[in-house]
């Protein structure tokens, strides 16, 4: 009777486990985004002054879409590269930062200390977040003139990166 029931439990572990080793070869950020090649979710935002805006409003040039919190220690690695690509891009492209799951207060208090030389903006119960699929941060969308979404990164941005994904905009190099 004890060795039928061992071979019971070891019927059903034995597979969990095995399924749980193949799981960990998998790495959750290749998951390609589903927004890739769809235009991109029409989100209505406010500024952290509480301005209205939209993403829909920015369309006519390529956006970096930076979803990030105060909180968060990636984001907070990557904020002065933003910055310094918002600076070099100019005009040809709009960054626009979403605080995620954050106090709007903590994003001033933030932002005044490390600077802020691009465009941010509140997620009013993540509903945008929602809508792009947001499972954590810092994630970064890059979205074409006509608001199509073209690359999905999840995990900070690096300078390659940022201009891998904006030259085929036609946002070029930084100057």
């Amino acid at each position: 009777m004890k060795w039928r029931n061992v071979a019971i439990v070891a019927a059903i572990i034995l597979p969990l486990l095995v399924l749980l080793a193949v799981s960990f070869r998998f790495d959750p950020r290749a998951v390609p985004s589903v927004l890739a090649g769809r235009p991109a979710p029409a989100c209505d935002l406010r500024t952290l002054e509480g301005e209205a805006t939209s993403l829909a409003a920015l369309r006519g040039k390529p956006v970096v879409l930076n979803f990030w919190s105060t909180w968060c220690v990636p984001c907070v690695a990557e904020h002065a590269l933003l910055q310094q690509a918002a600076r070099s891009w100019g005009s040809r492209v709009q960054f626009v930062g979403v605080v995620y799951q954050d106090e709007p207060e903590a994003a001033r208090t933030y932002l005044a200390r490390h600077g802020s030389a691009y465009l941010q903006v509140l997620d009013d119960g993540s509903r945008c977040a929602i809508d792009f699929g947001v499972a954590g941060v810092p994630e970064t969308f890059f979205i074409d003139a006509a608001g199509v979404v073209t690359h999905k990164q999840v995990g900070p941005v690096d300078a390659g990166l940022l201009r891998r994904h904006l030259a085929p905009l036609g946002a070029g190099g930084p100057p």
